[in-house]
């Protein structure tokens, strides 16, 4: 049902912008006006949301993850494992996955995120083994079901172990079918515009999982069909020596003679670049999502923001596959980037106001959106509404700040596009018991083999 009433999101607790002390009004899918202390709407015949009780931020927005890997979560086989091993005790499970398990992974991962106040998610599949060829389209349903944006990236793995790569043969494909599903992908789903709700992203695995020819044809079919690009790059030291040893040259470097070095395309990790890389990546107009959680998770290392924004590259977040965060919170995660990166830098460097804008502006630069990621006028009506009225936030001074120090991690209200897709901190038709239960039964099944 379209909005076709203004409405006043009015008097709330705390507001991330400036000069909107009274609320704001959205009308039509957008915010329409800034409403400052002492003021009312301009804008006539407005219904009133009374938003006294709630912290206003814009939509969090998630620049990387696998959905399909909550059925993997805390998975024995794979705890106290570095990235390579650890791909390498989960690629059979993975191996096993199923339409079915996918949709259930799916909602479960997307409900998470949108319960924590992430109105935008990006997904990163690039499993597909024999009868999940529409693994694509099945993400699709599930985000249009929730009422969601997504920007789904049509992931892709060619070099298995009898090649030289991680992955085993069963969950590759090659580069004539990956390429011919995603240009059918695009074709399908892709949406443009401010309004768009889905949209397609094409993103090979990794250097290591992928042939240097299915690296530069997917660069080109995305430039030919105007869509982002999306890989895992400079997570680990591992990654450097395999780059080194296979190409002779860094991963950077490897990235940019495959033409993937430009504005379309945004990385997730960003760990061991060096000072005159972080420069080109700049250059170039090239962003980051950063994986706090995971990174710490597997000790990949931490990936220097500062240096980063210093030198002029976007830093976006991104909670990661949930069997390397075994979480998929965009609002715990900005806490954790805050925490780690305030550690890294001090005080004086990195404050809470920094991780929310990593999870807001900077992941709508990361993912081509910036209508998205901000409480402006002509702005998309994307909001997370937070409460303080938890045992976490007694006491509370800042509320803004107590969202990320005391660790806000469930929103009450969040809006998608002008229309409440989560209400009273849930999601209105989610039955979440029988989804748990459902999605358990499949991790098993996953798990048993």
């Amino acid at each position: 049902m379209e909005q076709t009433q203004a409405i006043w999101i009015r008097d709330p607790v705390s507001i991330l912008a400036e000069g909107a002390e009274r609320g704001i009004v959205v009308h039509q899918g957008k915010i329409v006006e800034l409403v400052p202390a002492g003021s009312r709407p301009a804008t006539a015949h407005v219904a009133v949301f009374d938003a006294s009780e709630h912290v206003v931020l814009p939509g969090l927005i998630n620049t990387h993850h696998h959905f399909y890997q909550t059925l993997t979560r805390a998975l024995p086989a794979a705890m106290d494992r570095e990235l390579f091993p650890w791909l390498q005790a989960l690629y059979p499970v993975w191996a096993r996955l199923t339409p079915e398990a996918l949709e259930l992974g799916v909602t479960v991962a997307m409900s998470e995120l949108l319960l924590s106040g992430c109105t935008t998610t990006t997904d990163h599949h690039y499993v597909f083994p024999a009868g999940l060829e529409q693994a694509v389209d099945i993400e699709v349903a599930v985000a249009k079901r929730l009422g969601m944006r997504a920007l789904l990236t049509r992931g892709s793995m060619n070099l298995s172990q009898r090649d030289g790569g991680l992955p085993p043969d069963s969950v590759v494909q090659d580069e004539d079918q990956i390429l011919a599903d995603s240009e059918r992908v695009v074709a399908r789903h892709h949406q443009r515009g401010e309004d768009a709700m889905v949209q397609i992203a094409l993103a090979p695995c990794s250097p290591f999982s992928v042939t240097t020819s299915l690296m530069r044809k997917t660069a080109e079919l995305a430039q030919r069909l105007d869509v982002r690009l999306h890989t895992h790059l400079a997570e680990t030291e591992d990654e450097n020596s395999f780059c080194k040893q296979t190409y002779g040259c860094r991963p950077l470097d490897y990235l940019e003679q495959c033409g993937w070095l430009n504005s379309r395309t945004w990385l997730a990790h960003g760990i061991f670049f060096n000072a005159e890389e972080i420069k080109r990546l700049a250059q170039a107009k090239t962003t980051i999502s950063h994986c706090a959680c995971s990174n710490q998770l597997l000790a990949s290392g931490c990936c220097p923001v500062c240096e980063m924004e210093e030198a002029g590259v976007g830093i976006g977040l991104g909670v990661d596959g949930s069997a390397s965060n075994d979480a998929s919170n965009l609002m715990q995660e900005v806490r954790a980037a805050f925490l780690l990166q305030r550690a890294r830098y001090g005080v004086l460097k990195v404050s809470h106001k920094d991780a929310l804008r990593w999870a807001t502006q900077g992941s709508a630069a990361c993912v081509g959106r910036p209508e998205l990621g901000e409480i402006a006028v002509g702005k998309a009506a994307d909001l997370a509404l937070f409460k303080l009225d938890e045992l976490r936030f007694a006491g509370h001074g800042d509320p803004l700040a107590a969202l990320v120090l005391c660790g806000a991690h469930r929103a009450d209200r969040v809006m998608v596009g002008g229309k409440w897709v989560v209400t009273d901190g849930a999601i209105p038709g989610l039955d979440v018991a029988d989804l748990i239960r459902r999605h358990g039964a499949a991790a098993r099944a996953m798990h048993a083999g």
